[in-house]
């Protein structure tokens, strides 16, 4: 059976044994966020907090959701111990059939609807996680949601909300990501305000759609029905035209605003540094629904693994997997190991031409310039999701002076420390 919620999902990690309840008091002022770390960095189950110091009892945060790839394996609904090749190839043959959404009149997300003076976002809790971040962020494990004006096209993908004021929150829309380009090109130029939602507490798939690497035009939320093999519940918001998971446990409602820029950072990202701050519009909170006794999902970002981690692996593995399968290369598998934050792409291939390590390369290259700025071609008897067997062909078949090549022009992400 598909985890068609949040709770499904927590039910199904209990029998697993990938979840443990905590139900002393913890603080959100860095406590929290220090647990949820620890718990990625030991591969632990995922905390799940009964008691938010300051808040009444009834909210709950869930701490690292898909942090570990057996947690990976409970979303999908397989056994906790499938390999990560099973993973992978079970993730790829899911968004081959996306699902179309059902569309419904209400649902759990509207138990509760604050509009108008009433709104207050620091009546739930957002915790403060590194030492030194700008904000408190409440949004870190959940989906953005954003629609063309000029189209069907609706955008689902995953930004940090940090909090600002009691109406306002901060976003990290920028140019890069679909929604700060749908901001830049269709709502700027106008002076207009970009309608937009957050829905938090989400099912892990319907995350795991938000960060595919999809493109343009691709609404991800069909995706996330694919993977769920079963359509996502819809229904509209309150204030604007758009549409959300009726099964969220948290809807934030609101307008980018296009004139307006708030401090946005500094926060602690996966380099297990602080990323600079940015000025960055703030969406105007207009309404906020949500269920009862709320859960919400926190993910806490630093030295890997954690869930961007994981997600990055299979969402990235795959979309390189099917570009260098386009442009001809003979590819058996791509892994795209999560302790690498991204960065290094391990191809397999079938070895047919001279030149086909630098074809790989070349490829990657053009697609991704900030990411896989380390790739490494592997034979195709060599199982590319086995770290032992990658070293070994690493250190015993590839000549140190003609095997290795380094392009001194390749761009590498910003938030790469060297």
């Amino acid at each position: 059976m598909p985890n068609t919620n949040l709770r499904d999902y927590i039910s199904a990690l209990e029998k697993t044994g990938d979840v443990v309840h905590i139900t002393e008091e913890v603080d959100w002022d860095l406590e929290i966020g220090a647990i949820i770390r620890h718990a990625c960095e030991l591969r632990a189950p995922a905390p799940l907090f009964h008691k938010i110091r300051d808040y009444a009892s009834g909210f709950r945060m869930l701490g690292a959701p898909l942090a570990t790839h057996r947690r990976l394996a409970v979303a999908f609904g397989k056994s906790p111990q499938t390999s990560i090749r099973e993973l992978h190839a079970e993730y790829e043959c899911r968004l081959a059939q996306p699902i179309k959404p059902m569309l419904v009149k209400t649902g759990p997300c509207k138990e509760n609807i604050i509009t108008g003076d009433d709104i207050d976002i620091f009546r739930f809790p957002a915790p403060y996680e590194h030492e030194g971040d700008g904000n408190r962020f409440i949004g870190t494990w959940h989906a953005v949601i954003t629609k063309d004006p000029d189209s069907d096209w609706v955008n689902w993908g995953m930004y940090r909300i940090g909090l600002h004021s009691r109406k306002y929150i901060t976003g990290h829309w920028h140019g890069a990501t679909d929604a700060g380009r749908l901001l830049q090109s269709k709502y700027v130029p106008k002076k207009k305000p970009m309608p937009v939602a957050v829905a938090i507490g989400l099912d892990p798939l319907c995350c795991l759609a938000a960060v595919a690497p999809l493109g343009p035009g691709q609404s991800e939320v069909d995706y996330a029905g694919g993977l769920r093999r079963s359509p996502v519940e819809l229904v509209k918001c309150e204030t604007s035209d758009l549409y959300v998971p009726a099964q969220a446990e948290f809807i934030l409602e609101g307008e980018i605003l296009p004139d307006v820029k708030v401090p946005d950072g500094p926060f602690g990202d996966f380099p297990g540094y602080h990323i600079w701050g940015f000025g960055h519009r703030p969406a105007c909170l207009k309404a906020i629904t949500f269920r009862n006794s709320p859960i919400f999902t926190v993910s806490n970002l630093g030295m890997p693994v954690d869930d961007s981690d994981i997600a990055l692996s299979i969402t990235s593995s795959l979309a390189i997997k099917k570009e260098l399968k386009e442009k001809g290369v003979p590819v058996t598998d791509v892994y795209v190991p999560p302790e690498t934050m991204g960065h290094l792409a391990v191809v397999g291939v079938k070895t047919v031409y001279s030149t086909v390590a630098d074809h790989v390369a070349s490829i990657i290259d053009a697609r991704a310039p900030e990411f896989q700025h380390v790739v490494m071609v592997m034979d195709e008897d060599v199982d590319v999701f086995n770290w032992d067997e990658v070293l070994h062909a690493f250190v015993t078949r590839c000549n140190p002076k003609r095997g290795v090549k380094i392009n001194p022009r390749r761009l590498v992400s910003g938030l790469t420390p060297f």
